[in-house]
């Protein structure tokens, strides 16, 4: 079974993230150890919790760089809920500077007489990138279980492989480019969609072409 590193940084729940990764058949592994990141077949980078308190512990472990040269290698990456938001260059939330992977902002919904913020429950996500690998075996436009305030902004649109209605708003709810991905909402308490989603990113580490470069 793949070995997948679970960025531990004190935001979140990880052992929800863990139990979701070995039901879909992988050896998760709590570390925030550069090394173990280093060695893993892929990265899960979940969170919890406000933007600014989020980078600071990851960079107070010195784990930036790590996280970005193993996505410049091409391992398979997941962030999850605030692991997607740190992701980029900088939030609405606080004044730390993002990690700046993928570039955009982080931006709080606009507030409507008919919505709720923070936007917690279900909703349905609308695919932008049907072949993401995600998305494998799922229904069409299935629910997911998100909570947050905030939603990530990339400047490059293509990045979008699924979308989510709040209100009046059509804000983005995962993105994918290549080895990258990450998602608003919480696959591990989204149900049998959410067990599929954790399947697919297991299934994309142990392809067969991932797992000959090894």
């Amino acid at each position: 079974m793949p070995v997948i590193a679970v960025i531990d940084y004190d935001m979140g729940n990880l052992h929800s993230a863990c139990k979701g990764l070995e039901n879909a058949g992988a050896t998760p592994n709590i570390t925030d150890s550069a090394r173990e990141i280093e060695q893993a077949d892929a990265i899960v980078l979940p969170g919890v919790g406000s933007f600014d308190p989020a980078v600071q512990h990851l960079r107070s472990r010195h784990l930036e760089a790590p996280i970005k040269a193993a996505i410049d290698r091409g391992i398979p990456f997941l962030g999850i809920c605030l692991g997607l938001q740190i992701l980029f260059d900088a939030s609405e939330e606080g004044s730390e500077p993002g990690l700046g992977i993928v570039p955009g902002m982080v931006r709080r919904f606009r507030p409507e007489p008919s919505i709720t913020i923070p936007h917690m429950g279900w909703n349905q996500l609308e695919m932008t990138q049907p072949d993401c690998p995600l998305w494998k075996q799922l229904a069409a436009d299935p629910w997911v279980y998100f909570v947050h305030s905030y939603y990530v902004d990339p400047i490059e649109k293509s990045l979008r492989s699924a979308t989510i209605t709040h209100g009046t708003q059509t804000v983005t709810a995962a993105i994918s480019q290549n080895n990258l991905m990450a998602v608003q909402f919480h696959p591990e308490k989204s149900s049998t969609s959410g067990l599929q989603i954790l399947s697919n990113f297991v299934a994309l580490v142990n392809s067969p072409e991932l797992v000959s470069s090894r």
